[in-house]
């Protein structure tokens, strides 16, 4: 059975209203025929200041030598440094469960293990690991990174009971 453009169209513009009006009652957006999937965002601190301090550490040794004049590659350093810090601080870790696979962003890109990849999932007190068939294990600290690991591992045991996925809590 076909369907007709206009049918569409009405379809596109009736989800847009209503996709205006969840976000402004800040509730997710609406997507015809979507999968359901839980993002659980930290954020990382450790690196940020680690970087900072490296660059504070760096300035202070510079200035205290007498023969130092600070040009234009200096303060290029300095900079390339604090918009690293920036960038790091921004770029926020996050691990996403979907139907049958798990997300997450790592130091070389977003990567993704479907459910069958998966070993184990362990459950510490502020800590959740993932480990996967091949590969290290992905950590997830309420410590380090901010993460909810509550609410991650709740999602993630219903997760591991859908898949047959050992789930460990210690």
């Amino acid at each position: 059975m076909a369907v007709s453009r206009s049918w569409e169209r009405k379809v596109r513009k009736n989800m847009s209203t209503v996709n205006k009006a969840r976000k402004k009652q800040g509730h997710s957006m609406m997507s015809p025929g979507a999968e359901k999937m839980d993002r659980f965002t930290g954020r990382n601190i450790i690196m940020p200041v680690m970087l900072l301090l490296f660059v504070g550490a760096y300035n202070v040794l510079m200035q205290t030598d007498p023969n130092f004049n600070g040009g234009a590659m200096y303060w290029t350093t300095i900079v390339a440094y604090v918009l690293l810090a920036a960038l790091f601080f921004f770029r926020r870790p996050y691990l996403t469960v979907g139907k049958d696979y798990v997300q997450s962003r790592r130091f070389t890109g977003d990567k993704r293990v479907k459910a069958a990849d998966i070993e184990r999932i362990t459950v510490l007190k502020g800590y959740v690991v993932v480990r996967p068939k091949k590969g290290a294990g992905w950590t997830f600290s309420r410590l380090l990174n901010r993460f909810k690991t509550d609410d991650m591992a709740k999602r993630l045991e219903a997760f591991a009971s859908a898949h047959g996925i050992e789930f460990e809590q210690k």
